[in-house]
């Protein structure tokens, strides 16, 4: 079992408990490493600061426990905000009509990054409307993929006409 599905594994049913799905875990650095959880309430209510604190608690005790790292930690909890990654199957689904930027371990038509609207999902398959034309892309050949703004709505954020 590798770092990230200890973690997992060691703090996945405490969160479920507490009302909380993990969305992704990651661990970035070498000599310093960094565990970043991002989680959101089962609920689906908005996530805050009190959210991120419980969770940043409960894990912290539960991993000084299970000591799954060699050397010194850092923890990170967040929710996944706008620019959320999409991670299992059913984030396909959940966010269907919403924008997203999709990126493929291998090439399709020539390409492996796609920018369009979710249309769902269908068996292992994810539905995309790319540029007019609707594209069904393996969800095993997706290597990262989340939701983005509608280009006219970050340029209205950015000022812009």
């Amino acid at each position: 079992m590798n770092l990230i599905e200890t973690v997992i594994k060691t703090i996945e049913p405490a969160l479920t408990d507490m009302g909380y799905e993990l969305v992704r875990v990651a661990v970035q650095g070498k000599e310093l490493q960094t565990l970043q959880i991002m989680a959101e309430r089962t609920d689906r209510k908005e996530m805050g600061l009190e959210d991120c604190t419980k969770i940043s608690r409960t894990a912290s005790a539960l991993l000084d426990v299970a000591d799954p790292f060699p050397g010194k930690w850092v923890l990170e909890v967040s929710s996944p905000g706008i620019d959320r990654p999409l991670v299992r199957l059913a984030d396909y689904e959940r966010f269907k009509g919403e924008h997203a930027k999709i990126e493929l371990a291998s090439e399709i038509n020539g390409r492996r990054r796609f920018k369009g609207v979710l249309k769902g999902i269908k068996n292992q398959i994810v539905l995309l409307d790319f540029e007019g034309v609707e594209l069904e892309l393996p969800f095993d050949q997706i290597q990262h993929a989340k939701l983005t703004l509608p280009e006219e709505i970050f340029n209205k954020t950015k000022g812009k006409k």
